[in-house]
């Protein structure tokens, strides 16, 4: 996962790309739509207020995004579907404008939907510059699609939440290497960086046990 930072009105969104989508730092909308001297104090304010019953299970994720600090933390992000229903719960006059603008930062997505050659072009100049040779690019794309497939599979066979998600990534990467994704992260001393980027060999496995697993 890597953050980036976005400008709305002269003020920086952080946001990082997470389940192929983009996701936005909900604390950094807030202060935009509030100008609140302490917007992680409002947005408290707002979940126990309008999405109490959602504790369970959240229209928003804990994603890890720098600070100023220059370390990472632990922050709500939603993505844009559900970033429009939190603005929804704020009063503001830069609602609307801003929704605008939400819409105008995700149009590259909708373009990607509606064709989604145009998404593989933009993920394939992406890993370009940053080097990786045209057979490893190509095993990605391919790692993607299958990825793809398999959520796909399991939705299927009625696995909903992120938890049972993560539980049956973490089964196929114990196959794979005989540890979880985040044991063999830390073994692998990674980061931020996504442990299919890593290496060939992590993005041949993946794709071979996960073309596996749908035949399962």
């Amino acid at each position: 996962m890597n953050d980036k930072i976005i400008v709305f009105q002269d003020k920086n969104i952080r946001r990082i790309w997470f389940n192929d989508e983009w996701y936005f730092s909900i604390v950094d909308v807030v202060e935009v739509l509030t100008e609140s001297p302490k917007p992680r104090q409002y947005w408290g304010k707002v979940k126990d207020r309008e999405f109490k019953v959602l504790e369970l299970s959240p229209i928003w994720v804990q994603l890890k995004l720098s600070s100023s600090d220059g370390k990472s933390y632990f922050t709500d992000c939603a993505n844009t579907k559900n970033l429009f229903r939190i603005i929804q719960s704020i009063p503001s006059k830069k609602a609307e404008p801003f929704k605008q603008w939400l819409a105008k930062t995700g149009y590259e997505r909708i373009q990607e939907i509606e064709n989604p050659e145009l998404g593989q072009d933009r993920i394939k100049e992406y890993y370009e510059l940053k080097g990786y040779p045209k057979e490893w690019i190509d095993k990605r794309l391919r790692g993607i699609v299958i990825r793809q497939e398999l959520t796909d599979e399991w939705k299927n066979r009625d696995v909903k939440n992120e938890n049972e998600f993560a539980i049956l990534t973490n089964e196929i990467s114990k196959a794979t290497f005989g540890k979880t994704v985040g044991e063999y992260k830390d073994f692998k001393k990674l980061k931020k960086q996504n442990l299919r980027d890593h290496t060939q060999e992590e993005l041949v496995f993946f794709c071979a046990l996960k073309t596996y697993s749908l035949h399962v």
